[in-house]
């Protein structure tokens, strides 16, 4: 009678969870990123390698896959570095990952990575030696490309290979939350890496913006987008010399890809020495759909020679905070925004560039809201005090805006 009395849903929803089998659609997505650097030199074909989760993989309002879990997966093909001008190449792939229920599923992934091509300086090589001395000349033929490497936090997309059915019982009922902010902060890597894959210079800004708006907030602010490192920009630094405000910045790596826009400030009165410059990385996370992106800022105040392999090298201010504000400061001279300071997952105190300097840092990362929209209209300017002071107060309307987009 006690039982008969009972919710009849009581025992009914446990009995359907234990004998449902969820399928898990063949292709559904798994983002991941490698959790080594790897470079044609010392990688060998079946070499395994790890990968991490990104983000929870959800079926209907169920978890199947965490956040953090490791997939397997190897080198499938190494190519060194080859005469011609022929860079290295690098085929990884992935293999397998184990669900939330303890099964282990099969993925599908295949990413290439290349070295850098020497073709161009082979074959100005050949063309000037045969301009003084012909026989010579097919000695530049043996030039080689660079060494291909998939640098520590590369991006990958996976697909689950075939239909997969697992037990609903016990896999956790979540919220089909939107990736945004806390995501890409709990994926965002500490400090950018060089092409060896060194770490370098702190990522300390991240922007939500539209593209159109981003390009136009540091355009108004008198910033320059910089050359690109090819013959046409050796070109024009030969013509243009100590005035190229455009002088190209080194290549630097966030999520295994180099930066999507590089911007500098120069000072009038020391244009190739002294500038205030950004790097800045579009990641795959959105708020209320539009983009973050990444960012990496530091001042350059003086020029070093042959450092580290390099013939030059820019040596920053090591107080990247100062930096950090001074880029908030000035575009928000140019009109509304939100400044709000984060928490690093993996915070960085003391450092060093990719070239050896050390810097400091109070490890914050700072967030700026650049949309032309209801936060950016709402939102006061940012008023020029204290360098490492707190946050400027913003209207009620944007606070509660953007701490929605943080939850």
């Amino acid at each position: 009678m006690i039982v008969l009395l009972l919710p009849p849903g009581l025992f009914a929803e446990g009995a359907t969870d234990a004998g449902i089998r969820l399928t898990i659609p063949d292709g559904t997505p798994v983002q991941l990123r490698l959790t080594q650097t790897i470079s044609s030199v010392q990688a060998r074909v079946g070499d395994p390698l790890d990968f991490v989760v990104e983000n929870d993989v959800r079926v209907d309002d169920r978890t199947v896959i965490r956040a953090g879990s490791v997939a397997r997966g190897s080198v499938l093909s190494v190519k060194g570095r080859r005469i011609l001008g022929i860079g290295g190449k690098i085929v990884i792939g992935l293999n397998s990952i184990a669900l939330v229920s303890g099964e282990s599923v099969g993925l599908s992934a295949r990413k290439v990575v290349k070295g850098s091509s020497h073709t161009w300086r082979m074959i100005a090589g050949v063309a000037v030696t045969g301009l003084f001395y012909l026989p010579a000349a097919p000695l530049f033929l043996l030039t080689r490309g660079g060494t291909s490497t998939a640098l520590k936090g590369t991006e990958v997309t996976a697909q689950i290979d075939c239909n997969t059915s697992v037990r609903s019982a016990g896999l956790q009922r979540t919220e089909q939350d939107p990736a945004g902010l806390n995501e890409m902060m709990n994926n965002l890597p500490p400090r950018v890496m060089n092409r060896e894959g060194r770490e370098g210079d702190m990522v300390n800004l991240v922007f939500v913006a539209r593209k159109d708006d981003l390009q136009a907030a540091f355009a108004r602010a008198g910033w320059v987008k910089t050359d690109a490192w090819n013959p046409v920009m050796a070109w024009h630094l030969f013509t243009q010399r100590t005035h190229d405000a455009k002088l190209p910045m080194a290549r630097f790596y966030v999520f295994g890809r180099v930066q999507d826009y590089s911007y500098a400030l120069p000072d009038p009165d020391a244009v190739v020495s002294r500038r205030h410059h950004i790097r800045i990385w579009k990641t795959r996370y959105t708020v209320d759909g539009d983009p973050i992106w990444a960012a990496a800022a530091s001042y350059d105040q003086a020029i070093e020679f042959a450092k580290r392999g390099r013939i030059l090298n820019h040596m920053i201010d090591p107080k990247v905070d100062t930096e950090r504000e001074f880029v908030a400061t000035d575009l928000a001279a140019q009109g509304p925004l939100h400044r709000e300071y984060l928490k690093s997952v993996n915070p960085v105190f003391e450092a060093q560039t990719a070239s050896g300097q050390a810097y400091q840092s109070d490890s914050r990362i700072l967030l700026l809201d650049l949309r032309q929209a209801e936060v950016a209209a709402a939102a006061q300017p940012v008023a020029a005090t204290g360098l490492a002071g707190p946050p400027s107060p913003v209207a009620p309307a944007a606070a509660a805006l953007l701490q929605s987009s943080l939850k």
